[in-house]
């Protein structure tokens, strides 16, 4: 019997944050619950019982069934029968299991069938189901589309559509189409109000959609006739019953398998508008993707588990020159430096969760009563943290995940490199992380405003001003050093960015500033656990030393840059 949060004491140590008895006091709204709902907590105590109690029941489901049916999942994955997708056994099977032990509607309100639990466990459960099969998590995970629904659609909506989705029914996010993948400003999809039967109709094509023949889906799409930018669109919700949607193909991808990538054909769909007309992108998609990028954080870090794991267990068993080759400098070091950024890429994740937790509750609250000026200045200190620390999390997790199922790969030889093991199927998973739901290079262009505008400076002088175990000395007067070298380093590419009005010069170096700010970031988070609890202190420090080799190069690289430089590499464009 394998249990995935049994087994994570790292995931256990996020749970008992001194920022969960806010998250769930907000969340449980003085647990006001507990006299309409016999199964609702009393208390914080209660609630975090309840938790734990519902996670090891998921950690069992991950271990038990959908890791025993990952395998056969990726070798035959889902068809397409007439016009509609068809999972492959095993994914039906999870289905079945993870809808049997309640696991829908983790995050909605009681009055929709849902848990109301927060933000954190569904980010713990989405880890966990990563962990054990990638392409899974695409299809349970994607019920974060309903949270969209919750915040933005009207009563009406809600009481339609949200009991589906806690009672097991899957979801997607119909967003891009054949010309328009990270332009979504440039959907063409049709959008038209038919008075005869008084529903909004969709016509059109959408391409690379992720459970494209899900339950229920969101789907962004052009009202405003005569338009081609992003005040035209706006948000809508179709029920798959209505049988309006063909999926034409499903993509034949290099790694999550499982998960369907589908063409689809909207003939006439019948759909109901969410919120307001014409903020589609502006506002609803804004909101899906960073919860998009939340769950590709925990996917992430899901894999790096599985990544990391594999590669310490076959380290341990495989053995060259009479040694199990663990033994060796080699691959001790570098099993060491994975385990530093997994537990660096989960600290991130979770750090980021808490952040997005407490804003989304206030806005929550706010269409409840009016926020008090010392809630609402609550709300935009950690709207800011969430939205600075997104885009980071999304970038150095998914990398982190590339960087781990390689590493773990090599550590494996040519063993890796067989289908004979579960590391090489993992390896494929990784790659799409760092392209999919914005790409690395586009998680740098959401970043780089938190770098000019202080956002990441003010936190890692939060983080300075904390107390740590003593034990850190040494990494703290460099976490220092670090710090300052950033500081130069903006300084630096702003004065060259005005001197040559704004010709590139600080999207030439963004990528170099996004990583020290998350390079620092990561190495505080790491000691300040390390001064909790004795497990983390190796990684701590094994990560300040990587961090320190990192900000120093790009410090260096900057301090030496040119504007002249970008002609170098423009050149690439003749």
């Amino acid at each position: 019997m394998a249990n995935f949060f049994l087994d994570n004491k790292d995931i256990q140590y996020h749970l008992n944050h001194p920022l969960m008895r806010k998250i769930v006091e907000l969340k449980e709204r003085g647990f006001a619950d507990k006299d309409v709902y016999d199964y609702a907590p009393v208390d914080f105590e209660d609630a975090m019982d309840s938790y734990r109690r519902v996670l090891e029941i998921a950690g069992g489901v991950c271990g038990d069934v959908l890791a025993v049916n990952a395998e056969g999942v990726d070798h035959e994955g889902p068809k397409v029968v007439n016009d509609r997708v068809v999972y492959a056994p095993g994914t039906a099977r999870n289905l079945e299991a993870i809808t049997k032990a309640g696991l829908g509607g983790l995050t909605l309100p009681r009055k929709y069938e849902g848990l109301n639990f927060p933000l954190v466990c569904f980010v713990v459960a989405n880890e966990m189901v990563a962990r054990a099969d990638a392409g899974f998590e695409n299809i349970w995970g994607l019920q974060d589309c309903a949270e969209t629904l919750n915040e933005f659609a009207s009563e009406e909506i809600k009481q339609e559509f949200l009991p589906l989705v806690s009672r097991g029914a899957t979801c997607a996010m119909d967003l891009t189409e054949p010309d328009a993948g990270s332009d979504l400003g440039a959907v063409m999809l049709k959008a038209t109000w038919s008075e005869e039967q008084g529903t909004w109709l969709l016509n059109g094509v959408k391409r690379f959609i992720t459970n494209g023949d899900g339950d229920v889906s969101l789907v962004l799409a052009r009202s405003e006739e005569g338009t081609t930018d992003a005040r035209g669109l706006s948000m809508f919700v179709y029920d798959k019953r209505s049988m309006a949607v063909k999926v034409r193909r499903i993509e034949n991808k290099l790694g999550i398998k499982g998960s369907p990538t589908c063409e689809l054909v909207f003939t006439n769909a019948p759909a109901k508008l969410v919120g307001d007309r014409k903020m589609g992108l502006i506002k609803y998609v804004m909101s899906l993707m960073n919860a998009a990028r939340l769950g590709i954080g925990a996917q992430s870090t899901g894999l790096c588990e599985a990544a990391y794991r594999e590669a310490l267990k076959y380290a341990n068993e495989r053995e060259q020159f009479g040694k199990p080759i663990i033994q060796f400098p080699a691959v001790y070091e570098m099993l060491t430096n994975m385990k530093a950024k997994l537990q660096g890429a989960r600290a991130m994740l979770y750090e980021t969760t808490r952040f997005v937790e407490i804003y989304k509750q206030y806005t929550h609250i706010s269409h409840e009563r009016s926020l008090t000026p010392e809630e609402r200045a609550e709300m935009k200190f950690y709207t800011k943290l969430a939205d600075g620390f997104t885009p980071l999390l999304k970038l150095f997790s998914s990398e982190y995940c590339n960087q781990l199922a390689y590493d773990a790969i090599q550590i494996h030889g040519g063993s890796g490199y067989m289908k004979d093991y579960p590391i090489e199927r993992i390896y494929r998973d990784a790659r799409i992380t760092n392209i999919y739901e914005g790409t690395s290079q586009l998680q740098v262009v959401a970043a780089i405003n938190h770098v000019t505008k202080g956002t990441y400076l003010e936190q890692i002088k939060s983080y300075e001003a904390g107390e740590y175990s003593e034990e850190f000395a040494v990494q703290l007067g460099k976490l220092k050093a670090m710090r300052e070298a950033y500081e130069q380093a903006v300084a630096r590419v702003e004065a060259v960015e005005v001197e040559h009005k704004g010709e590139g010069f600080k999207d030439f170096h963004a990528r170099r500033l996004v990583e020290m700010a998350g390079h620092i970031i990561l190495s505080y988070l790491l000691i300040r656990q390390g001064s909790e609890v004795e497990d983390y202190v190796v990684s701590a420090k094994a990560y300040t030393k990587m961090a320190e080799a990192n900000v120093q190069a790009a410090a260096t690289y900057i301090a030496n840059s040119e504007f002249s430089d970008l002609e170098v590499f423009k050149a690439v464009l003749e």
